[in-house]
């Protein structure tokens, strides 16, 4: 019994991070597909509704990023962490793989995007890959601590996070910071998950 305990959780292997971070790759693509479709259709007149969807659709992505990992790694010790934190990295190389042969050539994003490397379109690489590891890794770490309390799914672990976000969110609009919904949206939910992550390690230790 211990030994089948074992096997369905902490999955770190080889092929559960290669299978589990295309997939988690391949979504975040479809993510960025449906914020890049819907911010066309909108247009620049689509206003509060634009962002509006923007923001819910930075939210599944980050949803997927953090938790997706963690679901199939079910980490309930270092070692569960640790998996889920690499299909997270598996998951970026994929996305850039995908953003490389096929956004790009599209020319998908609008020319800021690359401005802000100075024209340059692998400065955000490194960086995508940091953020994608470290959400999986945070999202792993909080689906161990809550683990051990009783059963978990990506929805359980995530509506605390996202509700953190929507209200940071919306302080960040109301108080006027000069920040567009969406990129509140993702903020709002890494400063959550990190802070409950955190929070989980304390009341644990």
């Amino acid at each position: 019994m211990t030994s089948a305990a074992s096997t369905a959780t902490d999955r770190s292997d080889f092929r559960t991070v290669m299978i589990a971070g295309t997939k988690t790759g391949a979504l975040i693509a479809l993510a960025v597909v449906v914020f890049l479709a819907a911010t066309r259709v909108l247009g620049p007149g689509g206003g509060a509704a634009r962002a509006l969807v923007q923001a819910l659709v930075v939210l599944a992505a980050a949803t997927a990023a953090a938790f997706l990992p963690a679901h199939w790694a079910v980490p309930r010790t270092t070692e569960g962490v640790a998996g889920s934190a690499a299909i997270g990295l598996w998951g970026t190389i994929v996305f850039s793989v995908i953003d490389i042969a096929l956004f790009r050539p599209l020319r998908a994003y609008p020319w800021t995007w690359d401005a802000v490397g100075g024209g340059g379109t692998w400065w955000y690489l490194p960086i995508w890959w940091m953020l994608g590891t470290y959400l999986a890794w945070l999202g792993g770490m909080l689906w161990a601590t809550r683990q051990a309390r009783g059963e978990m799914s990506v929805g359980r672990a995530a509506l605390p996070v996202v509700a953190g976000a929507i209200v940071l969110a919306a302080v960040a609009m109301l108080a006027r910071l000069g920040v567009l919904l969406p990129v509140a949206a993702g903020g709002g939910f890494a400063i959550t998950l990190t802070g409950l992550a955190v929070a989980g390690i304390a009341r644990k230790g």
